[in-house]
């Protein structure tokens, strides 16, 4: 008989709590890449969170939260455009400067049909993300060890995103020719930034601002949308 994972109801607790369901695989898969965090971080230092536990709140959690609003913008952009991803179908998008995976490893586990893309500069870390693939057995998940504004332009995606990369105006500027014409930006943030918002160039704007919650974390979670304007 197999032992329980003891992180198991912690990870189980915060689903319930976000009014969302996984099955098995997934919460294995999730718990799995965990442990993993912890081991590469022992040498590579991917992240300043040294608890496993935490990492699930502060981390896999922290992700799983933007997950209802993002199907949500995307069914919302083609029921808007007529184009884009089919709602239930395959949507491609960008994580960049992902770091130890986040939030692109948590949402390739949790959703297959989205593809998912994780772009960082440091080799280790994009490396890790790999091993992190091979090892879950995620075909959805692909990691680029690169500058983001290096990358190719010739296959934009539908969500370019990030968490903590940059400010909101570096961000949309280093991957303005990443998002497709019916694509947008998704800033995952702390509190709502104000002044960085107020920075952004001219032809992009803010949509919609999103505060979230996060089962068992005690701070401030926004998420930022934007797109370019219309000419």
């Amino acid at each position: 008989m197999n032992t329980p994972h003891p992180l198991t109801p912690v990870l189980e607790r915060g689903l319930a709590a976000l009014g969302m369901s996984l099955g098995p695989q997934a919460v294995t898969r999730l718990l799995d890449y965990v442990a993993l965090i912890d081991r590469w971080n022992r040498v590579y230092n991917l992240t300043a969170v040294r608890e496993p536990a935490q990492m699930v709140v502060q981390h896999v959690l922290d992700s799983l939260a933007v997950i209802p609003a993002l199907h949500h913008q995307l069914a919302a952009s083609v029921r808007s455009t007529g184009s884009g991803s089919v709602p239930g179908g395959t949507s491609r998008i960008l994580d960049v400067g992902s770091g130890a995976g986040l939030p692109g490893v948590v949402w390739a586990v949790a959703e297959a049909r989205w593809t998912l893309t994780c772009v960082d500069a440091v080799a280790k870390k994009a490396g890790f993300i790999r091993q992190v693939g091979v090892e879950l057995g995620l075909q959805n998940l692909h990691a680029v060890h690169a500058r983001v504004e290096n990358l190719p332009t010739s296959e934009p995606y539908d969500v370019v995103t990030s968490r903590a990369f940059a400010s909101l105006s570096d961000f949309v500027v280093l991957t303005r020719d990443l998002v497709s014409s019916a694509g947008c930006w998704l800033a995952m943030k702390g509190r709502v930034p104000d002044d960085e918002m107020a920075a952004l160039p001219s032809d992009v704007r803010v949509f919609h601002v999103e505060r979230l919650a996060v089962p068992g974390l005690d701070a401030e979670r926004c998420l930022i949308w934007l797109r370019r304007t219309e000419a």
